[in-house]
């Protein structure tokens, strides 16, 4: 299993940037789904950004296209979450997690994925 730590995560005013990044340590040289998610007070965890670990498909959720970009550095082994035009909405412990079985996609279905940080807090003030 690979083993992941966030960090990055803090409070900002609406409207504010963070980045987020999460370190991939253990066996990290095969192609797998990997990606961040959040879960807000009192609701589900859900699919933010996700990607293939060697670039191909990368999937956001609606709520964050245009505000949030995804990425990876292959030579640090750390995925990002670079966000931006942050709002109250966005508040959440975010995740970083990942998955070897390609063949059910990359895309952000919570369940797929089997393998999980232990979270960054995000906290939004209006």
């Amino acid at each position: 299993q690979v083993q992941l730590v966030e960090s990055g995560g803090g409070s900002v005013q609406a409207g504010g940037s963070l980045r987020l990044s999460c370190a991939a340590s253990g066996y990290t040289h095969s192609t797998y789904c990997m990606g961040w998610f959040r879960q807000g007070p009192g609701k589900e965890r859900e699919g933010v950004a996700t990607m293939r670990s060697d670039g191909a498909g990368t999937f956001y959720a609606d709520s964050v296209k245009g505000r949030f970009t995804v990425s990876q550095d292959n030579n640090k082994n750390t995925l990002y979450l670079q966000m931006s035009s942050l709002k109250p909405e966005d508040t959440a412990m975010y995740y970083c997690a990942t998955h070897r079985r390609l063949w059910v996609g990359c895309a952000l279905f919570t369940s797929d994925y089997n393998n999980w940080g232990q979270g960054t807090q995000v906290t939004v003030s209006s």
